[in-house]
């Protein structure tokens, strides 16, 4: 299906919870303070897009390519990332609160997570080698299975991740998020 091509817009204040975005393939578009919150993504095509102040708590995002598009403060509590479409798939969130998402599976190398609050966020099985958490909170996110080599966690916190169900090679630490590595055995650590 050839999909409508828009490129270089601005869409400021709206609200598509009722009346959805129209499918296209959006090329360099910025999207201002719109809510996306329970509505259908599905099938859309972002590339090289902005989002910033938006809310996408709950979004239906089969198969939506998102390709170096850049979530700036935006909610994003619940999104499922995993029913995107894989190939292509790269973004940078700043600031933005990604509770509950889901990054099950995917390949998101280098991905820059910046300021976010990703608790109970899962990165079951997902590839997230050279990526950068930067003071980021991962209370109770869950990495199992996860390539998390040269993974840049020196300055996020609340990090609960076992040694043994991820591969961990040349990820960084700082002294008092490395604890964290010692959840899984139950062990305490007395000051």
């Amino acid at each position: 299906m050839n999909l409508p091509f828009i490129s270089d817009e601005t869409y400021k204040n709206i609200s598509y919870t009722k009346q959805e975005l129209p499918k296209a393939e959006y090329d360099n578009c910025t999207f201002v303070n719109c809510d996306f919150s329970e509505s259908y993504i599905s099938n859309i095509s972002f590339l090289d897009c902005e989002f910033i102040d938006c809310n996408f708590s709950m979004v239906k995002a089969k198969g939506t390519i998102l390709k170096d598009v850049l979530f700036n403060n935006c909610k994003m509590v619940g999104f499922p990332f995993h029913d995107c479409n894989a190939l292509f798939m790269s973004f940078k969130f700043k600031t933005s609160q990604l509770n509950f998402a889901s990054f099950h599976n995917l390949k998101l190398k280098n991905t820059t997570f910046d300021q976010c609050k990703l608790e109970q966020t899962d990165f079951t099985e997902a590839d997230l080698s050279g990526s950068k958490f930067d003071d980021c909170n991962l209370l109770r996110a869950i990495f199992e299975h996860t390539n998390l080599e040269h993974v840049n966690f020196s300055n996020s916190y609340n990090l609960s991740i076992n040694p043994e169900l991820n591969k961990l090679k040349n990820a960084k630490f700082s002294k008092e998020n490395a604890l964290g590595l010692l959840n899984s055995y139950q062990i305490k650590i007395e000051d």
